[in-house]
C-alpha cells in the first residue's frame, strides 16, 4: 500500500496582496485561511508575519494570535514559522524557542545552507542588491540543536543541492532529529521576491528531480516538492513526486502565474493530483505518523 501524501500549505511568506489578492496577511486572516487548508487536506500550514523586523518576543506573540485559534479547532494540527530578523541565530530564532515553550509547535526550521532570494531586471538580470539569505555551519548547527533540545521535527529546506549534501551528513551522523521533513525547493520562472528571469536552485524538472533522488538513495528521510515561482502542478513536478512517493508543498508563498487562486484551491488541486495517481491524502495525526514526530 502506498504512503498517504502530506500536503504542506504554505500560505502567505512574502507574496504580496498586488500579486494575489487572497493572500493572508493578518493574524485573523492567517487563522482563517490556515483552517480552510486543513479542511482541505492540508496536513501542514507554514506561515509568516506581515511584519519581518520584529524581535522574539513581538513575532511569536503575533504567530500566537493567529495560531491559538486553528489549533482550538484543529489540535492535530503542524504548525511552523519562518526565520526570524535579528543580527545572531539566537536572535533569528528566539521566536521559535518561545513558540515551543507555549507548547503550539511539533516542527521545526533547519536551513542548512546559503543562497540568493533576490529578483530580477526587465532583461532579467538579478538586481544589484546586497541580500543573501545566510546559514553558516555554526547557524545550522544552532537550528538542529534547537529542534532536538524542544523535540521538533525539522523542516529542511532545500534551496540547492549543496543544502542536501549538509543536511544528509547530520543523517549519516545520527544528528538529525527525529521527524524530519526534506523540503525540495525547485526555482521556477519567477523570483522569490518578484520579476522574471534568474533565480535559484535547480528547475522544476524530471532531470532536476532524479538528481535529488539520487541524492537521497538510501536514505529513509521523507521528502516533498515545491516550486518557488512557479506552479508546481502545472509544472508537472507535482505528478513525477506523487509517482516516485514524495509529498507536496503548496500555497501563495510559492505560487507564481497566470492564476489568482486562493490557498485553498491549491490545496484542493493538490490533493485531487494526489488522488488521481492512486495515493490519498493524509491526515494531520497521519502526518505526524509518517515523520514520526515526537509526541
Amino acid at each position: 500500500m502506498s504512503t498517504p501524501v502530506i500536503i504542506e500549505a504554505a500560505i502567505n511568506g512574502v507574496t504580496a496582496p498586488e500579486r494575489n489578492p487572497s493572500v493572508p496577511r493578518s493574524p485573523a486572516e492567517i487563522a482563517a485561511d490556515a483552517v480552510r487548508c486543513l479542511a482541505a487536506g492540508a496536513a501542514i500550514v507554514h506561515s509568516h508575519n506581515a511584519e519581518f523586523a520584529l524581535d522574539g518576543a513581538r513575532a511569536a506573540e503575533l504567530y500566537l494570535e493567529a495560531w491559538r485559534p486553528v489549533l482550538r479547532e484543529r489540535p492535530d494540527a503542524i504548525l511552523y514559522p519562518t526565520a526570524g530578523a535579528g543580527a545572531t541565530i539566537a536572535d533569528r530564532y528566539a521566536h521559535e524557542v518561545l513558540l515551543a515553550e507555549a507548547g503550539v509547535l511539533r516542527m521545526g526550521l533547519v536551513d542548512p545552507g546559503s543562497v540568493n532570494l533576490g529578483g530580477a531586471d526587465e532583461l532579467g538580470l538579478p538586481l544589484p542588491m546586497d541580500y543573501v539569505y545566510v546559514n553558516s555551519y555554526r547557524d545550522i548547527l544552532h537550528q538542529v540543536e534547537l529542534c532536538a533540545r524542544y523535540r521538533l521535527g525539522p523542516s529542511v529546506s532545500i534551496f540547492e543541492p549543496g543544502f542536501l549534501r549538509v543536511a544528509l551528513a547530520f543523517q549519516r551522523a545520527r544528528r538529525m532529529p527525529r521527524g524530519a521533513l526534506v523540503k525540495l525547493y525547485f526555482g521556477g520562472d519567477e523570483g522569490y521576491l518578484g520579476g522574471t528571469g534568474v533565480t535559484f536552485g535547480l528547475p522544476p524538472t524530471a532531470p532536476s528531480l532524479e538528481a535529488y533522488l539520487a541524492m537521497l538513495e538510501g536514505c529513509d528521510l521523507p521528502w516533498s516538492v515545491a516550486v518557488l515561482g512557479g506552479d508546481v502542478i502545472a509544472s508537472g513536478l507535482a505528478r513525477l513526486a506523487l509517482e516516485r512517493g514524495g509529498h507536496l508543498r503548496v500555497g501563495l508563498e510559492d505560487h507564481a502565474g497566470p492564476r489568482r487562486p486562493t490557498n485553498e484551491e491549491l490545496v484542493r488541486e493538490a490533493a485531487a493530483l494526489a488522488r488521481a495517481t492512486g495515493r490519498r491524502v493524509a491526515s494531520c495525526a497521519e502526518a505526524a505518523r509518517i515523520l514520526g514526530l515526537p509526541q
